[in-house]
């Protein structure tokens, strides 16, 4: 490390399900890639935990602060691992082929105000959970949004 700055990302990362009480889930249309997703994103440190990791990331590409007593901020306990994409390896230290994503979901108010970060995201939409997880490209990001009934029972 030279002045703070980490010169790999790590292969730890989480994915919220932000979603409403009615199951409306809000999807992400990537800057880079024009795919549409749920909040991910890296650990910034190695002993950063989970929790704070996803308040950080739905902070940053959102403006929802997951602490707000109007928001519920639940960690599932599900870890999915996986072959990161060939096209993002360069930003892992050379060797490191899979990453470790943390699922949350993350209750807000219906009609919650949404602000992105234009660098990350040039879109976004509430969708019915299951209009959703079709809509999503990653396959851990569905499988997390059909999880969602039970999640928020």
């Amino acid at each position: 490390m030279t002045g703070g700055v980490r010169p790999w990302k790590l292969p730890q990362s989480v994915l919220v399900v932000i979603h409403t009480r009615a199951l409306d889930v809000l999807v992400l249309r990537r800057a880079d890639a024009g795919t549409w997703q749920s909040v991910t994103g890296s650990k910034d440190f190695a002993d950063e935990p989970w929790h704070e990791t996803a308040r950080r990331e739905v902070l940053e590409e959102t403006g929802i602060d997951a602490a707000d007593p109007n928001c519920r901020l639940s960690d599932w306990y599900l870890e999915n691992v996986y072959d990161i994409y060939p096209r993002w390896l360069h930003r892992y230290e050379p060797g490191v082929t899979r990453n470790t994503e943390r699922v949350f979901g993350l209750q807000v108010p219906a009609g919650q105000p949404v602000c992105l970060h234009p660098r990350e995201h040039t879109d976004w939409c509430w969708l019915p959970w299951r209009e959703a997880a079709d809509r999503v490209f990653s396959p851990s990001n569905a499988e997390a949004i059909l999880l969602l009934p039970q999640w928020a029972a």
